[in-house]
């Protein structure tokens, strides 16, 4: 049984389908990866699958269960977290007590719920910053935050919508590994990203979203040698580079 799978889901905005008709599975302990352009619907099948939108058709299943029509909280509660494009951390609470407001998913008493907080900023490398303002952080720094909170939540499976954008090539390394050492905790990851080379370097399988339907998902060198993704996104630069490094 697959930990996270979605059945022919579909989302229509009046009369835009912005999704339509995806399947999609997460076996547990992988990474998958799910990319197209700008507009193919990768937020929105995001925003399915952990509850924000209702598919209008199809249906999603958290280990084995149909989730459809729960609330996020309620799902978070199930253990399945994400995180979102735009971070939003709480600017005048400090590192720790953003964390915290992940780790009271499972802790309701405060000592209970900073000791978990505590013990993922020690993970992702935060521990030093915990009496900082979240607001004065660097972008990094931000996102950093944005994955503790999620990953505080306790959860068995991750949805991180683009945490590398706005990084430096550095500051992706550091990431990459924040996401491999989460994944080694036993967390499975899904993850939106347009940054190529991360997804190719770190995911087990992928998904590509185009027009808001599924043209093709297998592992990475199955999608770099796809022509209907070479056509769709990726693009005659990357097949290039592709081929060089081949």
């Amino acid at each position: 049984m697959s930990i996270l799978e979605a059945k022919g889901v579909t989302k229509i905005f009046g009369g835009l389908t912005a999704v339509k008709e995806v399947d999609f599975r997460v076996e547990k302990g992988e990474i998958v990866g799910l990319i197209g352009p700008n507009g193919a619907g990768k937020t929105t099948f995001f925003n399915m699958i952990s509850g924000f939108y209702r598919p209008n058709e199809g249906d999603v299943l958290f280990n084995g269960s149909s989730i459809v029509g729960l609330k996020p909280s309620r799902i978070c509660k199930l253990g399945m977290t994400r995180t979102f494009q735009i971070v939003k951390p709480f600017p005048e609470l400090t590192v720790l007590e953003n964390v915290m407001m992940g780790s009271f998913n499972h802790h309701a008493r405060s000592a209970d719920s900073r000791a978990k907080a505590m013990e993922v900023m020690e993970l992702l490398g935060l521990a030093e910053r915990a009496g900082e303002l979240a607001g004065n952080l660097p972008v990094a720094g931000r996102k950093r935050v944005e994955v503790a909170k999620a990953l505080a939540t306790e959860p068995e499976v991750m949805l991180l919508d683009e945490v590398m954008a706005g990084l430096t090539p550095a500051e992706m390394h550091q990431m990459i590994d924040t996401v491999r050492r989460i994944r080694d905790t036993g967390v499975t990851m899904v993850i939106v990203e347009h940054v190529m080379p991360v997804i190719m370097s770190l995911c087990d399988r992928i998904y590509v979203l185009h027009h808001g339907e599924k043209i093709a998902d297998g592992t990475p060198e199955e999608i770099v040698s796809n022509k209907s993704v070479m056509e769709a996104y990726l693009g005659e630069d990357f097949m290039i580079e592709a081929e060089g490094n081949a």
